[in-house]
């Protein structure tokens, strides 16, 4: 395990302050969950962003591919 030093705004300290009174978590679990969640979060648009372009791409392409087509069946 890594030690991490950060600076947290007062009223998200303590927000989970209370909330970590109620559900009986230890802070470091409780945040080492919740930076474990948004990694996944970020980890998903970092995918989607990925995808998207690909799938601009191949939309070009398969544009083009059809044209081709099109102009295949004319000729006949």
């Amino acid at each position: 395990m890594k030690n991490v030093s950060l600076k947290i705004d007062d009223s998200i300290f303590k927000e989970t302050e209370r909330i970590l009174s109620r559900i009986k978590k230890p802070r470091n679990r409780y945040i080492n969950e919740a930076i474990a969640y948004y990694n996944n979060i970020q980890k998903r648009h970092l995918l989607e962003k990925k995808l998207k372009k690909e799938s601009d791409l191949v939309k070009q392409d398969s544009m083009s591919v059809l044209e081709e087509f099109e102009k295949a069946e004319y000729v006949d």
